[in-house]
């Protein structure tokens, strides 16, 4: 349990700047009609993405840690453990550069959102969703097969609370699409 404390703030202070984000977040005008609230919102929604990738950037740096940690490793699985998660890591990056896009379109189209682009939207977000379980599944099958279920099953856990962490954070700050009628929906 010792060993576990660090790892457990780092977390907990990343839950809290979530809960900061959540809590400032701007709700989205009601009537489009005024020009100054829509162009208020385009920058907002614009910066989203750039505040998404900084957010990658801070947690991936950290996360090397986090696990380290949590993991304690022996030199032996550690050997075996990095060569696989580094190149996990850098699918999941793929993976992120490509949400970060999405959040972009997203932002892009905010103010003007029709059925089709939410569809086109959603679409993209849950093919997205479904290929980061797919990776994950991957990486679980090969440190199970190089160290064990069980160090796999445990790899798998923190990987899994640390992206609940990144999706949270970034869900806080995204402003929910305006409802039928206000941006432009049929």
């Amino acid at each position: 349990m010792k060993g576990r404390t660090p790892a457990a703030l780092v977390l907990l202070m990343m839950c809290a700047v979530g809960a900061e984000a959540q809590t400032t977040k701007t709700p989205a005008a009601k009537s489009p009609a005024s020009a100054a609230q829509t162009s208020e919102q385009q920058t907002k929604a614009l910066n989203l993405s750039a505040y998404a990738e900084l957010l990658r950037a801070d947690v991936r740096a950290q996360k090397v840690a986090i696990i380290t940690e949590v993991m304690g490793f022996t030199d032996k699985e550690d050997e075996a453990f990095w060569p696989i998660y580094r190149e996990y890591d850098l699918e999941m990056s793929k993976l992120g550069d490509e949400r970060v896009a999405l959040i972009a379109d997203y932002a892009k189209n905010y103010a003007n959102v029709t059925d089709e682009v939410a569809d086109r939207l959603a679409s993209r977000a849950l093919e997205l969703e479904a290929r980061r379980q797919e990776l994950k599944g991957q990486v679980y099958q090969k440190v199970k097969k190089a160290l064990s279920p069980l160090t796999a099953a445990r790899f798998l856990q923190v990987e899994h609370q640390l992206l609940l962490l990144i999706d949270l954070q970034i869900a806080a700050a995204l402003p929910i699409a305006p409802p039928a009628g206000a941006g432009g929906s049929k």
